[in-house]
């Protein structure tokens, strides 16, 4: 077994990744956020009490060391409300626990902005937004491959920031007074940055030499990943993606390691699907199933409430992402959602225009059209909620899995049983 763990989304993101991330957190020894922003939320609970995380790793409510890679694009404002938040919550968030890539790209209030504009423009052209967070990840990222970005590191030299900002504004006002917009003013922004740079540079570091020491000391760490491979900006359901690479290779050059210190890659899917915003959903559940389990399994988005759209377990897109993400195992989460269903289906295949196909095509129209080859499996009675052991699971539940391991063709690592944190069945470890 490896000494890392990646720890990749394996659907469309809210798979539940800061559960398993908070698990492996316990044998580790660094947890390092590699892409992403704020726009994804992760969820734990602990002896009853809630920690919602956006841009923190989560091995910190463990009180182990969380890093912020380079690939991570950094909200200040967010991130210092998140370090207070989790203060309130007797979770210190000091430099001693917590460190950020000096090259990070930073989002900055233009950047949302120039989200909801993006948004707007969509719709009037084609109908149909993307259903970003409005959060403005996206737009820092393009300013970070156009190289007009702005990263942590600029907020320690006043000189180079003020002059940065010129260019980035030069190239935004441009656009905003294209679009009949108020373009944004340089000296408020300036002045925002300087007021937040004391209080996130202390937190600064060179992550890519702390976890290539830490590899050298024989420590563990734990790569966790945002989003999930089906928003990943290459492999996704492309238009309908986030702007980061989200899969195992990601982490790599989110964090500075290199990919062949990665280890095992530990992929997490729901026992059914969702998906949050616009893009294809083949196994999309409509009417009263699809609002069952959306109630049941609270899907609504830890950041913006947003209810996620659900569906039927797609093991077809699952074996996609296992493929280009490198998946050794899986974890699967909420199982005790599915308790009480007369009967649960998978999704084992598609028809496309009548003909037989298994695998999600690069056409957006294709995707669009795709419809669901469902396999039937029985329900069980009783409950699986905080149940711990395999053999005290249901024989049609256990059958459920057995199937999804048999259609993904790689193994089920953990199940998790409920929200509190050893509400888990334990198969194999990926370290």
């Amino acid at each position: 077994m490896s000494s890392n763990v990646v720890v990749v989304g394996a659907q469309w993101g809210d798979e539940g990744k800061g559960r398993i991330v908070d698990w492996l957190a316990e044998k580790a020894d660094i947890v390092a956020r590699y892409n992403g922003g704020h726009n994804a939320g992760h969820t734990l609970v602990v002896d009853g009490k809630t920690y919602k995380l956006a841009l923190i790793p989560s091995g910190v409510v463990r009180g182990k060391l969380g890093v912020i890679g380079n690939g991570v694009a950094v909200d200040p404002e967010a991130l210092l409300a998140e370090i207070g938040r989790l203060s309130d919550l007797g979770v210190k968030v000091t430099p001693e626990v917590l460190q950020i890539a000096e090259t990070a790209t930073l989002v900055l209030p233009i950047h949302r902005a120039i989200d909801a504009a993006q948004e707007q423009l969509r719709t009037g052209a084609t109908g149909s937004a993307i259903g970003t967070t409005l959060r403005g990840i996206g737009p820092a990222y393009e300013d970070k491959i156009g190289r007009r970005g702005l990263r942590i590191c600029d907020l320690a030299d006043p000189e180079r920031l003020s002059a940065k900002l010129d260019l980035l504004l030069a190239h935004h006002n441009a656009w905003f007074r294209g679009l009949g917009l108020t373009p944004f003013e340089k000296a408020p922004m300036l002045e925002g940055l300087l007021k937040l740079a004391p209080q996130v540079l202390p937190f600064v570091g060179r992550v890519w030499e702390t976890l290539d020491k830490a590899h050298t000391a024989g420590k563990r760490t734990v790569f966790e990943g945002s989003q999930a491979v089906m928003l990943d900006i290459d492999w996704g359901t492309y238009p309908y993606v986030t702007s980061s690479c989200t899969i195992a290779a990601g982490a790599a050059s989110g964090t500075g390691i290199a990919p062949s210190l990665l280890g095992s890659v530990l992929g997490v899917s729901k026992v059914y699907a969702t998906r949050v915003g616009g893009g294809p959903f083949a196994s999309e559940l409509h009417g009263d199933l699809g609002e069952k389990l959306r109630e049941r399994g609270g899907e609504y988005g830890v950041n913006t409430g947003r209810p996620r759209r659900c569906g039927w377990l797609d093991t077809v897109q699952l074996r996609q992402s296992v493929k280009v993400a490198g998946i050794d195992m899986l974890a699967l989460t909420k199982l005790d959602v599915l308790d009480g269903f007369d009967e649960i289906f998978i999704c084992t295949g598609y028809e496309l225009d009548g003909k037989q196909t298994d695998y999600i095509s690069a056409s957006d129209d294709e995707q669009q059209r795709l419809q669901p080859v469902l396999k039937r499996f029985d329900a069980w009675t009783g409950s699986t909620r905080s149940v711990r052991s395999w053999d005290a699971l249901p024989n049609e539940a256990k059958a459920l899995i057995n199937a999804i391991q048999t259609e993904v063709g790689i193994p089920v690592a953990m199940i998790t049983t409920g929200q509190e944190r050893d509400d888990a069945i334990v198969l194999r470890s990926p370290f």
